[in-house]
């Protein structure tokens, strides 16, 4: 399908944002809207493809780059994280959650790419501003409202990993969201879970305790709270199933989700 497609920029505070938007050509009329929620790597080539996928099936697609406000800082440059790529898949993935394997792992390497694998991994593992991420997400739903590919559509949501908790986190805070997807990412604390207005829907692998783990409570808790969330875990699947661009893609786990993301966003933004 031929689409159009460009980097687009929005404001915030007065700070440039950036994302990648995307649409089919030769549609007229306004489209129901996807926000694409990054993975820790930002709006890399996976997550511009899926941009494109959602494009394809008949949506304005718009995939937020997080670490754009204000300008993205040399450390997460998209040649550094691309780089960060390639040396945790040289590295057990135990390591990944373990701060003195992965720092050892790092002080293996030779300078300079020692330092700057120490910069960048510093900035993608530590504290994140998700506050401010989400700040950024809120106006990018202004800017669909506004858009006119987009404008009087429904908008919805779905992320991946960090994005995942962000997509989450946004249907607690951004009432305009119709429904909200979550690929193997965290949940909110429970307080916030009780502003949420929308359905949620999560796509887990069963391989992925630091996550997967706490779905049952999760669900507990949005049921307490009388929320829709239902959830399917992919037996054998591992953390980010989805991508795949990574070691750990499953192709019958990620068919499956794609098709139940396709059918779930036609039910709520398609009407």
């Amino acid at each position: 399908m031929e689409l159009t497609e460009a980097w687009v920029e929005h404001r915030r505070d007065g700070q440039p944002i950036k994302a990648f938007r995307a649409q089919p050509a030769r549609v007229a009329t306004p489209l129901p809207a996807v926000l694409v929620i990054q993975e820790i790597w930002g709006p890399d080539a996976h997550i511009v493809d899926l941009a494109r996928r959602f494009a394809s099936a008949g949506y304005v697609a718009l995939a937020p780059d997080l670490y754009s406000r204000g300008g993205r800082p040399a450390e997460l440059a998209p040649e550094r994280i691309e780089d960060v790529k390639r040396f945790l898949d040289t590295v057990p993935p135990s390591a990944w959650t373990d701060p003195q394997a992965l720092r050892q792992a790092i002080q293996e390497q030779p300078a300079p790419r020692r330092d700057h694998l120490q910069e960048t991994v510093g900035r993608l593992f530590g504290p994140r501003d998700t506050e401010g991420m989400l700040a950024d997400l809120v106006a990018w739903v202004d800017y669909l409202e506004a858009d006119p590919g987009s404008r009087g559509r429904p908008v919805g949501s779905t992320g991946y990993c960090m994005g995942g908790h962000l997509s989450f986190e946004l249907a607690a805070c951004e009432p305009r969201l119709r429904v909200a997807l979550v690929y193997y990412g965290a949940a909110p604390d429970a307080t916030r879970m009780a502003h949420i207005g929308c359905p949620v829907y999560g796509f887990y692998g069963e391989r992925d305790p630091r996550i997967t783990d706490a779905v049952p409570d999760v669900a507990r808790a949005m049921r307490e709270h009388g929320k829709t969330y239902e959830y399917r875990i992919y037996p054998g699947a591992r953390h980010a199933f989805f991508n795949d661009t990574r070691a750990a893609y499953d192709v019958e786990a990620a068919r499956d989700a794609w098709a139940r993301t396709l059918f779930l966003f036609n039910q709520y933004l398609g009407g």
